[in-house]
């Protein structure tokens, strides 16, 4: 059964700092790209950030380019995301998940919770 499960969240102060994690099991994250989406109370969930299986084509929305990196430790079946200068506007629940979704992809994990206070 695949898993990917995510942790790290918490509350911060705004311009704090967190790093996530997403580790896979079921899966062996290294033969797929990895991406972290977010969503906030009363929006639709956003793709964040990307990164391809060699670890390059690296990208972001335009919201936190500058201040989050995506990076992956394929020993450690995991993928991160490092959030540098967090603002409140990146409050929302972070998931991780394969990318691009593979035909007929629909698993989504429980997600980890961001809170940025003002």
């Amino acid at each position: 059964q695949v898993q990917l499960v995510e942790s790290g969240g918490g509350l911060v102060q705004s311009g704090g700092s967190l790093r996530l994690s997403c580790k896979g099991s079921g899966i062996v994250i290294g033969g797929y790209g990895m991406s972290w989406h977010r969503q906030a109370p009363g929006k639709e969930r956003e793709l964040v950030a990307s990164m391809g299986s060699a670890g390059t084509d690296i990208d972001y929305t335009d919201s936190v380019k500058g201040r989050f990196t995506i990076s992956r430790d394929n020993a450690k079946n995991t993928v991160y995301l490092q959030m540098n200068s967090l603002k409140p506007e990146d409050t929302a629940s972070y998931y991780c998940n394969l990318h691009p979704f593979p035909y007929g992809w629909a698993y989504w994990g429980p997600g980890t919770q961001v809170t940025v206070s003002s």
